[in-house]
């Protein structure tokens, strides 16, 4: 893969994204039929993607229970994600407070934060539709991520939201159009994938800007920031709570998700967009790269 060459001045691409967002942006109130009954026997995701895929576990389930997973599964992705948005907000919140507030580059960052702040309503909406309880991370990562939201800086921040962007936005492009997933996730998906392009590419240009500036010693330090956050976000994406919706033991259906060879390809499958743009960075590589193979990024 060939990293392109980013523009000249970050307003440049600021200013695009402007427009983009003043012709292409939803308001998930509107623009989602909340009422509409969900269809009899239709899948909530792909059932080829849900954790338990291919394993003895999942060949005892019947085909409603199998739905039935994959409802609470996507509910769960959908509520780490939308959690994920929030660290996000918080993120750039400080990212935009040294910013000239005049320049198109600060102005599409104030944007980006409430296209995420619609993002997370319209995850939560969705998954109160569900009727599914609620989905999280572990409280360890919670606390941390406070740390991380209120710290993070430079290339790892913007290398981080693009690994739980884009491995999310992988599925979510799998589903928008596949008549066999439920019409109210195909909506979600639609409009998430719409705006979060966007946000892509300015942190993909964010990334491409600043990782030539860094030193030896703190690529060193963006690349384990990087890997370690990458690692929580998608190892986090499926609650293990979810597993009892279909009378399985949390502990039991983790441990069968995580030693599942059709799972760990779904990882992989779901990062092949990222990884390479991140390792031509140079933000993958060094002794770091082993916390991405735990994850069954690489």
């Amino acid at each position: 893969m060939t990293v392109e060459t980013p523009p000249q001045g970050r307003d440049v691409t600021a200013a695009r994204l402007l427009k983009s967002s003043a012709k292409n942006s939803y308001d998930p109130y509107l623009d989602i039929d909340w009422a509409a009954p969900l269809a009899e026997g239709k899948a909530y995701m792909p059932l080829e993607r849900v954790s338990l895929y291919g394993t003895a576990l999942w060949d005892g389930l019947t085909p409603e229970q199998r739905i039935e997973l994959s409802k609470h599964e996507i509910a769960s992705i959908m509520s780490v994600g939308l959690w994920f948005e929030i660290v996000l907000m918080h993120m750039l919140s400080r990212y935009v407070f040294d910013l000239d507030a005049r320049t198109e580059h600060a102005q599409y960052t104030l944007t980006e934060i409430g296209d995420e702040t619609r993002h997370s309503i319209m995850f939560a909406r969705a998954a109160e539709r569900l009727g599914v309880p609620r989905y999280g991370v572990p409280p360890i990562v919670h606390r941390l991520a406070k740390l991380f939201g209120a710290t993070a800086s430079g290339p790892s921040m913007f290398a981080s939201v693009l690994v739980a962007e884009e491995t999310t936005d992988r599925l979510q492009r799998s589903m928008m159009d596949d008549e066999d997933i439920q019409p109210l996730i195909r909506a979600v998906n639609r409009i998430h994938v719409v705006e979060e392009a966007r946000h892509v590419r300015f942190a993909k240009e964010e990334v491409l800007r600043t990782v030539p500036k860094l030193t030896k010693a703190g690529l060193r330090r963006h690349r384990v920031r990087t890997a370690l956050v990458s690692y929580a976000v998608v190892d986090c994406l499926v609650d293990p709570r979810v597993y009892r919706s279909v009378g399985i033991e949390p502990r039991e259906g983790r441990e069968a998700a995580l030693a599942n060879p059709e799972f760990q390809e779904t990882r992989r499958w779901m990062a092949e967009k990222i990884v390479p743009f991140l390792r031509d960075a140079g933000l993958i590589g060094g002794r770091s790269e082993g916390l991405w193979r735990k994850a069954h990024l690489l």
